[in-house]
């Protein structure tokens, strides 16, 4: 299975926090699943932890360092096609972040692991 973590859930994963799905948790720790997680993500995480809103338990540096080398965690680059299939998604969603990992998860055929509801309504198949 090909999965796609949410901001959220990257969160939640990292700080064992009991938000993330026991169903999801799961999936995370099977080797069998390829676990990807957005430059969008990052992004919002640099952002939220320049403006206060977020605090992590190492750098984010490090943290993604981290989750590479333990989880093979894998970074999904933003890609041209990505940006240009924002145009043709709905506007259902107002977070930027959240519609490029729509777009990316259209690519890449991605399960979104997600608790937000407003992403499925995109099609996306959402892993939760």
């Amino acid at each position: 299975m090909r999965l796609l973590l949410d901001t959220h859930a990257f969160i939640w994963w990292d700080e064992d926090d009991s938000r993330l799905s026991d169903k999801a948790r799961r999936a995370l720790a099977d080797p069998k699943n390829s676990v990807h997680l957005s430059l969008a993500s990052v992004w919002e995480m640099q952002i939220k932890l320049k403006l206060g809103k977020l605090t992590l338990q190492a750098s984010l540096s490090e943290l993604l360092t981290d989750r590479e080398a333990r989880n093979g965690l894998m970074i999904e680059q933003i890609t041209r096609e990505d940006i240009f299939a924002l145009e043709r998604l709905p506007p259902l969603h107002r977070d930027p972040f959240d519609r490029m990992i729509v777009a990316q998860a259209v690519r890449g055929q991605f399960e979104v692991v997600t608790h937000d509801d407003e992403v499925g309504s995109y099609g996306v198949k959402v892993f939760w």
